[in-house]
């Protein structure tokens, strides 16, 4: 049997059992060893606020549609965040054996069959933490959002949401030749930020962040925002922050309308650009050299090599058993954790 954490209802995490799969020659069977937990896309799940409960997404028309048949409690498919140990390969499989460490995304389940060829691509280097696994693709969407905002060497950026991606944004915009000002509300997150590297950190409770930030621009507003929190209210102060005619890109996944946002305001008068980063792909001027596994790989690549420090932003490890209580922690005490991960290897590393 193969064990999965799943959702039986809004606020309800359950373990959650099904029969094994039976791999055939082309698949490897991999045992979970890591799997971390969004604590974005995977909590509007776990508190009920997810638009694809009450609608659907048509990908035909890429238009949601009422009626909310994608995402159905009980959740099983939870979680994208994997690292695991092959344990068994199929006869026609070549470039993966047993014992080599794999990274993507399976959900969390104790163990999965994946496809030989998916598996050969997503082998950690030896000797790499095999927890640096969990950052492919929350990686990913940070690396996606620089690449969205089109920075550039010597420009301000001001980032909003100091959770795991807006960390790993932070990091990413200083790897591009940007100055970061980093800007939340907690402050063990802003801290962390200052050690990984920003130039500063302000604290949106001191007031006039925007005006703050002009003040560093000599009046001119940051080169760009980049906005990680998916809260309307830090949108609209990061629309404010930037210099006119600049880009706030936006990674957050905002849930409900727009209560906070001001359109009629600076958005207006300053001929600012809203640019949407989501990870089911890349820009179009970048669609001739980027894709998502690009994005993964260099994303697990820059990890490894430490250029992109990610162990630093792990706060707890827990047993998968005690999955209910990791999301009761980031749902109700978020300013005490940041990256939870659910351990499947029974404390052996």
């Amino acid at each position: 049997m193969v064990s999965m954490v799943g959702l039986t209802a809004p606020g309800s995490v359950a373990v959650l059992k099904e029969d094994d799969e039976r791999m055939t020659a082309q698949q490897v069977r991999v045992r979970t060893l890591y799997s971390g937990i969004s604590a974005g896309t995977e909590l509007t799940s776990y508190r009920g606020s997810s638009p694809h409960l009450t609608k659907h997404w048509d990908g035909d028309r890429r238009l949601f549609r009422a009626g909310g048949d994608q995402l159905v409690y009980p959740v099983t498919a939870l979680g994208y965040e994997e690292v695991g140990e092959v344990v068994e390969v199929g006869d026609d499989v070549a470039g993966v054996a047993v014992g080599d460490r794999i990274w993507g995304t399976w959900g969390h389940r104790t163990n999965a069959v994946l496809d030989g060829a998916f598996a050969a691509a997503r082998r950690l280097e030896t000797g790499v933490d095999p927890r640096i696994g969990i950052f492919s693709h929350i990686g990913a969407v940070a690396l996606n959002v620089v690449l969205d905002a089109d920075l550039h060497v010597g420009e301000t950026v001001a980032v909003f949401g100091l959770g795991v991606p807006g960390q790993l944004v932070a990091q990413l915009a200083r790897l591009n030749g940007a100055r970061v000002i980093a800007v939340d509300g907690i402050a063990s997150r802003r801290e962390l930020a200052l050690e990984l590297g920003a130039d500063l950190a302000l604290d949106p409770a001191d007031g006039e962040v925007a005006e703050r930030i002009r003040e560093l621009t000599g009046g001119r507003g940051a080169d760009a925002a980049l906005e990680i929190t998916g809260n309307y209210r830090a949108l609209h102060e990061a629309i404010r922050s930037v210099a006119y005619g600049s880009r706030v890109c936006v990674g957050g996944f905002f849930q409900g309308e727009g209560t906070g946002l001001a359109l009629g305001e600076e958005f207006h008068h300053n001929r600012v650009q809203l640019i949407s980063s989501q990870i089911s792909g890349v820009g179009a001027a970048l669609q001739h050299r980027w894709d998502r596994y690009r994005l993964w790989s260099t994303a697990i690549e820059l990890a490894s090599r430490e250029r992109l420090r990610v162990l630093p932003l792990i706060s707890h490890e827990v047993p998968w058993q005690d999955a209910a209580e990791a999301y009761r922690l980031l749902d109700e005490t978020p300013a005490q954790a940041l990256q939870v991960v659910l351990d499947f290897t029974g404390g052996a590393r």
